[in-house]
Order: structure tokens, then C-alpha cells, then sequence
């Protein structure tokens, strides 16, 4: 299930891929997402545009990095930003469960928005222990 719709961007729009699109990770263990955009997101100004964002369950997105490597307020420097030009990667070390949910990177060379301008592709950060314990409850329920 998406919780954000991706946006097919029309001929000469910039458009972003991630992957994995799916990541088990345990705690304690590090994690990497990479982007790659269709064409370059460095600016005449020396700048590149190139933020990564979360969406934790029943949350709005929040801003993790942005120009690459600079975290926004607040987010723990176990998050970091790398790359330039059109390939990028977001790592996450000594990875928490607090840090499930849906990530995706965005270029705001063209849009400043999330939810308009590139294809976004969503990754999950998946708790195995959480996993195991929907399935254990969805199974636990009576059939209707």
C-alpha cells in the first residue's frame, strides 16, 4: 500500500528512483537507500537539490536531509546524506525501531512539493519483530 501516490512526470521533468523499494532491517544494524535522478539536480548557484524525506505510520511526511547532506533540525546524525549530480544515498546507522516508516528522496530542482513534480518510489523500513506480530494478529482473528 502506498501512502503517497507517485507522480509520472510529463516528457523533460526530472524524474527520481529509489532502491531497494523494500528493506528488512534488524536493530542495531545499518541501512542504506539509494536515489538516482534522471538527470542532474546541481544547480547553477552551486547547490543540489536533493532532499530525503519520512513518513512514519499515520504521520505526514517530515524532512530528514536536505541539499544532500544537511539534516533539518532535530534528526539524529545517525542519518546521513551523500552524492551530487544524479546519485545519491541515504544511511542509516544503528538502526531503531522509532525509525519504521516510508522513505523517499525528492529533487526540488523543479517543484518544491512532495507529492508533485518527480516519480517518487517508497521504501520501507520494516521491524521484523513488528511484522511478525501482525501476521501473528491477522491470523488470531475469526474469518468473516
Amino acid at each position: 500500500m502506498a501512502l503517497l501516490s507517485p507522480y509520472l512526470g510529463s516528457s523533460g521533468e526530472i524524474v527520481m528512483t529509489q532502491t531497494p523499494l523494500s528493506l528488512p532491517v534488524t536493530p542495531g544494524e545499518s541501512a542504506s537507500i539509494s536515489c538516482k535522478a534522471s538527470q542532474s539536480l546541481l544547480h547553477s548557484n552551486g547547490n543540489t537539490y536533493l532532499s530525503w524525506f519520512r513518513q512514519k505510520p499515520g504521520q505526514a511526511p517530515e524532512g530528514l536531509i536536505d541539499l544532500v547532506s544537511n539534516r533539518f533540525s532535530g534528526v539524529p546524525d545517525r542519518f546521513s546524506g551523500s552524492g551530487s549530480g544524479t546519485d545519491f544515498t541515504l544511511k542509516i546507522s544503528r538502526v531503531e525501531a522509532d525509525d519504521v516508516g516510508v522513505y523517499c528522496c525528492g529533487q526540488n530542482l523543479q517543484s518544491t512539493k512532495l507529492g508533485a513534480g518527480s516519480l517518487k518510489e517508497f521504501i520501507r523500513l520494516i521491524n521484523p519483530w513488528s511484522a511478525l506480530s501482525e501476521e501473528k494478529s491477522a491470523a488470531e482473528r475469526p474469518l468473516t
